[in-house]
């Protein structure tokens, strides 16, 4: 048996919510609401692996909003929630996990705390889900008057992670095929299968409503620190038939002389990046006097500085880049440069700028000797 995997819900349209993404791909802080949620079971210690369910149409937006991720392929759900998870339980059967949770991509601030709390709770339980005791008073109306109140003892309100052994959810939701049951805790109910309640906590809320998204976005502007980083870098040009330039093959009469790949544009960023977060510079992590990196990709340094962000509950929110030469020409490539930097950060292509200029044929650009680049980030880091 392999362990506790997760599963993350991702292929509903979130039509309530409105706007022209799907709902998992609407971003808060920087970061979508899928990267946010999936990121926080891709990073815990007690899941052996993860698995997003996706709407068939939306691979594009699934590949941006999880780059960096340790993911498993996502597989396509189906035409209710309830079979959208059978396909994802139904996908792990190789994987033989002895348990699965269970999690809407729609709730992005799940704590490992939580997630922690819904597996202990399964080895005395079959079945546990996060959920929050109802503290309001509740009314039954009818036609638009208070037809009477409900007694809220005992009453909880159901969240996710739902957590449950692996054999026994397969077979519930084989046996609740047909049924319109809205949580996975009903389906394990219709099955006889007994679940805990883990008490979570309020922040744990799911995205349904532009208000939803508004509260989430006011959580992350309440906390953490913003910090601006500078980054420059310069190449100068060899023998060769193409320069790199972030992360793109651009055609040119010369290439860039570099340990590594010479990529002044992502070496630039890279810089940036780790200046936001006062992380030392490209050089104290790669160092070119180590021949591991010779030849090496400049996608690997940006995606290092990435991830020391991360580890430091961070987000970045803003990159701006200024490639200087004479040639090649940039800007018929900025599309793409954009979209693979945006690729190795897992960000937004909106939250990515690169641009190019000349020196008027003054200096070293000017005679065109090489290429260099400068880059400012700016970087949300947590308390």
């Amino acid at each position: 048996m392999a362990g506790c995997y997760a599963i993350i819900v991702a292929a509903g349209r979130g039509r309530r919510l409105g706007g022209d993404l799907p709902k998992p791909y609407r971003e808060i802080g920087g970061r979508t609401l899928l990267a946010r949620s999936a990121g926080a079971f891709a990073g815990h210690p007690e899941i052996a692996g993860v698995r997003v369910v996706i709407h068939p149409d939306d691979r594009s937006h699934y590949d941006a909003a999880t780059a960096g991720l340790d993911l498993l392929p996502p597989v396509p759900g189906g035409a209710s929630r309830q079979e959208s998870v059978y396909f994802g339980l139904r996908s792990l059967a190789e994987a033989e996990p002895d348990s699965v949770l269970i999690h809407d991509a729609a709730r992005p601030f799940v704590t490992a705390e939580t997630i922690s709390a819904v597996i202990g709770a399964l080895a005395t339980s079959p079945g546990a889900i996060a959920a929050v005791p109802v503290v309001d008073t509740l009314k039954r109306a009818d036609g638009g008057a208070i037809a009477g109140t409900v007694d809220r003892d005992g009453l909880w309100r159901a969240q996710t992670p739902q957590g449950f052994g692996y054999g026994a959810i397969l077979a519930a939701h084989e046996a609740a095929a047909g049924e319109s049951l809205t949580d996975d805790a009903a389906v394990a109910e219709h099955a006889g299968i007994a679940v805990a309640l883990v008490a979570a906590n309020e922040e744990n809320f799911k995205v349904t409503t532009e208000d939803d998204l508004d509260r989430a976005r006011r959580l992350l502007g309440g906390g953490g620190d913003i910090r601006t980083g500078m980054g420059f870098d310069v190449h100068r040009f060899g023998p060769g038939d193409q320069v790199w330039l972030c992360g793109i093959a651009v055609p040119h009469d010369h290439g860039l002389i570099g340990h590594s790949d010479a990529d002044a544009g992502l070496h630039a960023l890279t810089d940036a990046v780790l200046g936001a977060i006062a992380g030392g510079d490209i050089g104290h992590h790669f160092p070119p006097s180590d021949p591991q990196w010779a030849d090496a990709p400049s996608a690997l340094f940006l995606t290092h500085a990435g991830d020391m962000v991360r580890a430091r509950q961070g987000e970045i929110l803003n990159l701006d880049l200024t490639l200087i030469c004479e040639a090649p020409r940039i800007a018929p490539h900025v599309p793409a440069m954009t979209a693979r930097v945006a690729e190795i950060l897992g960000l937004d292509p909106g939250r990515v700028s690169i641009k190019a200029t000349t020196t008027e044929r003054l200096g070293f650009t000017g005679r065109g000797e090489g290429i260099a680049a400068q880059a400012v980030a700016t970087v949300r880091v947590g308390n």
